[in-house]
């Protein structure tokens, strides 16, 4: 999973990739680092066109700003550019993998 520096580098992503997945995090959250190797380990198999990036809120708060994000952690989902799924704090990593399948198929097909 790599680690955006500015919103520069995540608009040119939502515009050439067509599925990506943005975690928000903190260094000094305990749950976004816990769940950023989680994330990555089964989504990568499972979706492989997945462009799977993190943002640390902690030195990037504008970017986090931007995007409505104000408590950790965050999981976004575009797809084609458009955001399609938000998760928020306290939520289900098999929850998400069922969204992101979902919406992964309709796109697909």
């Amino acid at each position: 999973m790599n680690q955006l520096e500015n919103q520069g580098q995540l608009d040119k992503l939502k515009r050439e990739k067509d599925a990506v997945l943005i975690l928000f995090g903190g260094a000094h959250c305990g749950v976004c680092q816990t769940i950023k190797p989680q994330i990555f380990d089964k989504f990568s198999k499972k979706f492989p066109d997945l462009e799977m990036v993190y943002i640390d809120c902690e030195q990037l708060q504008e970017v986090c700003a931007q995007h409505g994000v104000f408590s950790l952690p965050v999981v976004q989902v575009f797809f084609m550019g458009q955001k399609f799924i938000e998760e928020v704090r306290g939520f289900s990593l098999l929850a998400l993998e069922q969204e992101i399948e979902k919406t992964y198929e309709k796109m697909n097909s």
